[in-house]
């Protein structure tokens, strides 16, 4: 959207069905197909083939341009010692295939902290700004303020926050609604990714995560869950999802967030 390849209204005409690139097909991750599904929709329903059509209207380049923009693959900065940084594919080099699952996050590899940090740029409006864990070092009789580097613009704020309208439709529709707190407005997006190993993907593993901000219209914190190989679901809309507002509903109050209606 900050683009202009796309519109939330914008719809699907690959949708109908798996869609095939080369020898590989991809599918939705519950096998079922919406013709003509919206961008909005596409989020709400973790449709793997309306994000591969979004990355071949966007382009390799750009996808790759824009996951650096939002911090995909470089350190974040924070004031933490030992950070890694696992590295993108090079621009450049990516086939159709690479385009299409690079789109929904498969073969893309990410930290904690990479993603929140990327996602507090939708909070915020756009700015990209580096996490820091100590506000201040104190000592006897003097007070050190710890340097802030200034954020950098990488999207527009309409794009922001149509991005944060869309997660919110996904937080209130999507399959994880039914762990969600009714009067808090939140803007989350679940995550199940498969686990690579020698070469293939785990059959019956995966990493399960929620994302997630709140309020959605004046956000006070940005919340990252993730479960590795959960036993209970394959799906983070079953784990994650249900234990971050657990956590949630403990930090409205804490952080004094009064539910909207």
């Amino acid at each position: 959207m900050d683009a202009n390849v796309i519109e939330p209204d914008t719809t699907c005409d690959i949708c109908s069905g798996p869609l095939k690139l080369d020898k590989y097909f991809i599918k939705t991750w519950n096998d079922k197909y919406q013709a003509n599904i919206s961008m909005t929709d596409v989020i709400v329903h973790s449709d793997n083939v309306g994000m591969s059509f979004i990355g071949q209207k966007l382009g390799a380049d750009s996808l790759y341009d824009y996951l650096t923009k939002f911090g995909i693959g470089v350190k974040t900065g924070i004031d933490l010692q030992g950070e890694v940084a696992p590295k993108l594919r090079e621009r450049g080099t990516w086939n159709i295939v690479d385009l299409a699952t690079a789109s929904f996050g498969q073969g893309v590899a990410v930290t904690g902290i990479e993603v929140v940090k990327a996602v507090s740029a939708i909070a915020n409006g756009g700015y990209l700004v580096t996490p820091k864990v100590v506000d201040s070092i104190q000592g006897d009789g003097w007070e050190d303020n710890a340097k802030s580097e200034t954020p950098v613009k990488i999207i527009n704020q309409k794009a922001a926050q149509e991005v944060t309208q869309m997660m919110v439709e996904a937080a209130e529709r999507g399959e994880a609604k039914w762990a969600r707190i009714p009067g808090f407005k939140v803007a989350g997006k679940t995550g199940t990714a498969q686990i690579p190993v020698a070469g293939h993907y785990d059959a019956t593993n995966t990493i399960q995560s929620f994302v997630g901000f709140a309020p959605a219209d004046k956000p006070k914190f940005v919340m990252l869950v993730t479960l590795k190989s959960p036993q209970s679901s394959p799906w983070a809309a079953e784990t994650a999802a249900p234990l971050w507002y657990a956590i949630a509903k403990d930090l409205f109050p804490y952080l004094g967030i009064a539910p909207s209606q």
